[in-house]
């Protein structure tokens, strides 16, 4: 067990290894580190309030955890033999499923597993893997350290953390459960000490968010125009009544009745018909027919007069910024071949769409309709929150163990979301995967952060399945093992620019009393 030595003057001296102690002796309570998260019931009622209104908006916004760049998915190194500190123990896992006589070829996913979602420092909305694990009071959550605690900032929790088992696009089927405390080794608290990347989260009860019944009224556009919520026009084209009046009758009939606050309104469109050549009364256009930037090259460059532009000529270049979030959804778009234009981020970090436009002439028309428009306001709405009772009564809770021995089999489960190095995307972050093999015998380290006690597993996951869990003794027919660790690093051993490793700190006696801290403490209710 690697401990970091402190001087009276509080500078950090060295890091070493120290002997193991005598088997069984209990680890001293300054190992765990205890922090407030959503301190009151109030807090924790706002916070999933945040994340559940309009249908899981902030949810869907969020993106995976970006702890690690490039520069950090890099080659462990061995470190030689574990050295328990402690025997070896475990704590059984609860809320076991019926078994089943059938042999399943697919691997039976946890119940217990889901997101994490919180706002960084920058004020961002990211998420890592997680997963209910066995405690007291069946409230308990098991994760990453770096998915509690900012590693930018250094000193703070996460903003607005919650854990969503069976979390999918935007949906949360056993509901919501904000963070009360994080449990962390006092390591990685104060010194983000990597192998100690873990942490235990004690959370509210979950709550179910819904929405209350919308009801519309109609009224008068004037009334309209003020309402701040919620609201809708609904418009009818007024038609000639064949033997009848005109649509253009009814409409002055209805303005001169009801005003223009009957709703009664004329709109005139413009209509272009595509034209194969310059004649009278039609206009070149440079921003209607979009090509892609070789065809745009290969183009021929428009005369400078602009009554001589021919069709296919070179027309208008446009740039939009992009955010983050656009900017990778029009990625896979532009892989799809459902994007034109020129995708790409500049030498400033930011992002962009370029699109490319030919010359084209149109012969331009203009007709009249005329309309009656409707007016609705809509009130009601509210959100009704429900407690959903305890995380562990719902999907249940992994066990724990530790001072295992390595080279054992293990199946780690998260949600990969982010490309490997070298710009490939495998995963979306969408559904949890796994992985299943035998952990490395040896302690592995890595320079990226300095690690010198972790087991690695051969796994090609990416950023996003970081804090999910490592479960030995697997069931597939219970769907529940023990957490023996939780992903920590994503490792490239070949240098090929691809994951093809992950790690988890080895799982020790100083765990274990971080654990139990955590597994004893009560959270209570938000509503």
């Amino acid at each position: 067990m690697k401990r970091i030595l402190i001087p009276a003057g509080g500078a950090i001296l060295a890091t070493g290894l120290l002997a193991a102690g005598l088997a069984g002796t209990a680890q001293a309570d300054s190992d765990v580190a205890k922090d407030n998260m959503a301190a009151s019931a109030a807090n924790a009622k706002a916070i999933a309030d945040f994340w559940a209104e309009n249908n899981g908006a902030a949810l869907k916004a969020a993106t995976e955890s970006n702890v690690w760049d490039k520069a950090d998915v890099a080659k462990l190194q061995s470190k030689g033999g574990y050295s328990s500190d402690t025997k070896p123990g475990s704590t059984a896992p609860i809320g076991e499923e019926k078994k089943t006589t059938a042999k399943a070829q697919n691997v039976n996913m946890p119940k217990t597993i889901g997101k994490v979602f919180f706002i960084n420092s920058k004020g961002e909305k990211k998420w890592c893997s997680a997963t209910s694990i066995q405690s007291k009071y069946r409230n308990l959550v098991a994760t990453a350290g770096h998915c509690v605690y900012d590693t930018a900032n250094n000193t703070d929790v996460m903003g607005k953390w919650v854990f969503v088992p069976g979390y999918y696009q935007g949906k949360s089927p056993w509901g919501i459960y904000v963070g009360k405390t994080a449990y962390t080794h006092y390591d990685f608290d104060v010194y983000e000490d990597y192998d100690r990347d873990y942490a235990f989260v004690t959370v509210y009860n979950g709550v179910s968010v819904t929405a209350n019944k919308v009801e519309g009224k109609q009224v008068l556009k004037s009334e309209y125009d003020k309402y701040e919520g919620k609201k809708e026009v609904k418009s009818t084209e007024l038609k000639d009544i064949p033997g009848g009046k005109t649509a253009e009758q009814q409409y002055e009939e209805g303005l001169d009745k009801y005003g223009p606050n009957g709703g009664f309104r004329a709109e005139t469109k413009t209509t272009e018909e595509a034209s194969g050549g310059n004649f009278k009364d039609a206009v070149p256009t440079v921003d209607k027919v979009e090509v892609t930037e070789l065809q745009w090259n290969q183009a021929p460059a428009a005369n400078t007069d602009p009554a001589k532009w021919k069709n296919g000529d070179r027309g208008a270049v446009k740039s939009t910024p992009l955010t983050e979030a656009q900017y990778k959804q029009l990625l896979d778009d532009k892989a799809a071949g459902k994007v034109k234009g020129k995708v790409f981020k500049d030498d400033l970090g930011d992002y962009w769409l370029r699109q490319y436009y030919v010359v084209q002439w149109f012969k331009v028309s203009k007709t009249t309709k005329y309309y009656h428009d409707s007016f609705f306001i809509y009130t009601g709405g509210d959100v009704a929150v429900k407690d959903a009772g305890r995380l562990g009564d719902n999907v249940g809770g992994q066990g724990f163990s530790w001072n295992q021995p390595t080279g054992k089999p293990i199946r780690a489960f998260g949600y990969p979301a982010a490309a490997h190095p070298d710009g490939n995307k495998n995963y979306t972050g969408v559904t949890p995967k796994w992985c299943y093999g035998n952990t490395t015998k040896k302690l592995v380290g890595s320079a990226a952060k300095k690690i010198e006690e972790h087991v690695a597993l051969k796994c090609a996951m990416t950023e996003g399945a970081d804090g999910g869990p490592w479960l030995s003794k697997y069931s597939n027919a219970k769907r529940l093992g023990y957490v023996n660790g939780v992903t920590s690093t994503f490792n490239d051993q070949d240098g090929n620019g691809r994951v093809d490793y992950i790690s988890s700190p080895y799982f020790d006696g100083e765990t274990n009393t971080v654990y139990k801290a955590a597994a004893a403490a009560w959270s209570g209710k938000v509503v």
